[in-house]
């Protein structure tokens, strides 16, 4: 197990791959940790030098007090990057996990060689929506609210067809530390990153599945159309975790588009 340091607080990391390689580091989505991505990582074929880490308030990392702010969950990232001397990467961010990358792309942008943002925008839900969240979950748990957000997460063929795996991140799901579960639904909530948008100033790749029920494609394309340069693409099929469920497609997308980076 790796751990590190990073703005005052303790994070789990995970790192593969040679270190003389290009760098991607992978930020995840609400209710999930690290492991979101094995999939992909499994894919990319030891190509290139990954970190990933669970955010503060999940799996392994550390859970402070709340509420969090995306600039906390910003500042939590590049610390890793000043404490495991990563001069420079390719952000890959999923939903939350792609607001704190725009957030890092417009704080420290000397960090970000490029950026792909995973079902994700720059304003997600009204604050009414995650007020209302948060309320439920103080009054009956995470597990109270496991079913619609796992229909929200994963298409209706992935939930009919793989239940003992949907039963895995139900379990990852429910077992995030209620504190930091909320923590970054404030974060959410309080977070517009419309300027941090139209200032990103790398080569961006949006990804979005077509049946995505938290970040619908339509909000992703808004996204895109706001970063100049960016391109979208929609993966069929596919529901707010398309590294889960499509792990082949996304995993070739990032390596074409990285591709293209190390040609450029």
């Amino acid at each position: 197990m790796e751990c590190t340091t990073a703005n005052g607080i303790v994070l789990h990391t995970l790192r593969d791959g040679p270190t003389e390689a290009t760098t991607l580091v992978f930020a995840n989505s609400i209710g999930t940790d690290a492991r979101v991505w094995d999939r992909v990582i499994g894919r990319l074929g030891g190509r290139f030098h990954t970190l990933r880490y669970d955010k503060r308030g999940h799996g392994l990392s550390e859970t402070p007090a709340g509420p969090y702010t995306i600039d906390d969950h910003v500042a939590d990232v590049a610390g890793l990057f000043d404490a495991l001397g990563i001069g420079r990467a390719v952000v890959v961010g999923l939903s939350v996990g792609g607001m704190i990358a725009q957030g890092l792309a417009a704080a420290r942008p000397a960090l970000v060689a490029g950026l792909v943002l995973c079902d994700t925008a720059r304003r997600i839900g009204p604050p009414e929506m995650w007020d209302q969240r948060i309320a439920a979950i103080r009054a009956g748990g995470i597990a109270a609210l496991a079913e619609p957000i796992l229909e929200r997460w994963f298409s209706a063929r992935f939930r009919e067809s793989r239940p003992e795996e949907l039963a895995g991140w139900r379990a990852m799901l429910t077992r995030t530390p209620v504190e930091g579960y909320l923590g970054t639904c404030a974060a959410i909530r309080d977070a517009d990153l419309t300027t941090a948008a139209r200032g990103i100033a790398v080569p961006t790749l949006c990804l979005v599945g077509s049946e995505d029920g938290a970040t619908p494609p339509a909000l992703v394309r808004e996204l895109a159309g706001l970063i100049p340069g960016a391109r979208c693409h929609e993966i069929a099929g596919a529901g707010h975790l398309p590294c889960v469920e499509a792990p082949d497609e996304v995993a070739g997308l990032i390596e074409g588009f990285v591709a293209g980076l190390e040609t450029a």
